[in-house]
């Protein structure tokens, strides 16, 4: 018998912060993104807290209201229209749409089709920043201001584990564009005192998580082969290792660092690494289907051992121009200042995800 899903939600979360009441005025926030996977999950967290929550959501995104539905949130945020691309758009939105704190989570976020589509990666991730902060600066200068940064910077890493401190070296157009978002902000800190500040997260899945990125495939794919599909799943580099963490952790994260007197920048991860091949098996377990590994490089296959059925396989397409094959984070920062520590470890990630694929597609 296959366990039922771990519903993702965000019941963990310390008590709320700001307390709405009759006294005290609801503080108000802004997520571009709203409808990604971290954007539901941070809009779920800022309700919980009493906030008015206010999101940004590209025009043909409308389809992407999936994920605030399944959190059971989509009526209780208030959705704009907006295009990290168009100036004007920004500047009529942040006038119209004063905040306590900005949150600007959207991006071209998926890293493989960076290289299909390098100009709009760095028009969004990193051009689409500065249009942000100079608005802020102009119109909202006391606002507050998460960048979500990403580990993706650190590409062929200079020091294990990562930390605020070491350098970048992206290996995507994805990661350059992002180093760009990161540095602008970094820069109109120091230049102007705004209280900006950048979140710099290793990987972090959930549920909600879209099909195109790996360990959604993974999970889907498993769950559909419990179900009696027999497609082998095809991956890319199955040794390339992460630091997988669950986004409705992460989320809180940020909202922390939005709470400090002081902005700075964060890494949050795990601080363990582990290789895709072993995302495969946890993931596997929690279907009660355990896997036995044979070959090496493309020829590497995963046989379910009970059935002998072929489960995985290494299709050299999904291989990266560049790959980036270790990120491992220490987040020590965040836990000694913000007091944040994730709580989900990724053999618990993997059995959430792989559990709700399966009940998803029953």
């Amino acid at each position: 018998m296959i366990p039922a899903a771990t519903t993702p939600h965000l019941s963990r979360i310390p008590p709320c912060a700001f307390p709405p009441s009759g006294d005290t005025p609801r503080k108000r926030a802004f997520i571009t993104g709203i409808t990604g996977q971290d954007g539901a999950y941070l809009a779920q967290l800022l309700l919980d807290k009493g906030y008015e929550v206010h999101g940004g959501m590209r025009r043909n995104a409308q389809a992407e209201r999936a994920r605030l539905e399944t959190l059971g949130i989509a009526d209780r945020v208030i959705l704009h229209d907006l295009d990290l691309t168009e100036m004007t758009n920004i500047f009529r939105l942040i006038r119209g749409v004063p905040v306590d704190e900005f949150y600007n989570l959207a991006a071209q976020s998926f890293v493989g089709a960076s290289w299909e589509q390098p100009i709009y990666a760095g028009d969004v991730n990193g051009m689409g920043v500065a249009r942000l902060l100079d608005t802020l600066r102009t119109l909202a200068p006391a606002t507050r201001f998460y960048q979500a940064s990403t580990s993706e910077m650190f590409g062929l890493v200079q020091a294990v584990p990562q930390v605020e401190t070491t350098p970048f070296y992206p290996r995507s157009p994805y990661g350059v564009a992002k180093a760009y978002g990161h540095y602008i902000t970094v820069n109109y800190r120091e230049s102007f005192g705004m209280h900006a500040s950048c979140g710099i997260l290793f990987n972090h899945e959930s549920p909600l998580r879209g099909e195109e990125f790996v360990t959604r495939k993974i999970t889907r794919g498993l769950a559909r082969i419990a179900r009696g599909a027999n497609a082998p799943i095809q991956l890319g580099n199955l040794s390339a290792r992460r630091d997988w963490g669950f986004a409705g952790d992460y989320v809180e994260g940020m909202w922390r660092m939005l709470q400090q007197d002081i902005p700075s920048d964060y890494v949050l991860a795990t601080g363990v690494t582990t290789p895709i091949r072993d995302f495969v098996s946890f993931a596997a377990e929690a279907l009660d289907m355990p896997l036995d590994w044979r070959g090496e490089g493309v020829e590497e296959v995963a046989t379910d051992r009970r059935t002998g059925r072929r489960v995985v396989e290494v299709n050299p397409a999904f291989f990266r121009p560049a790959e980036v094959e270790l990120l491992v984070g220490d987040a020590s920062r965040a836990r000694t200042r913000l007091g944040w520590r994730p709580r989900v470890d990724v053999r618990g990630l993997a059995a959430m995800m792989a559990r709700a694929d399966y009940d998803a597609v029953a």
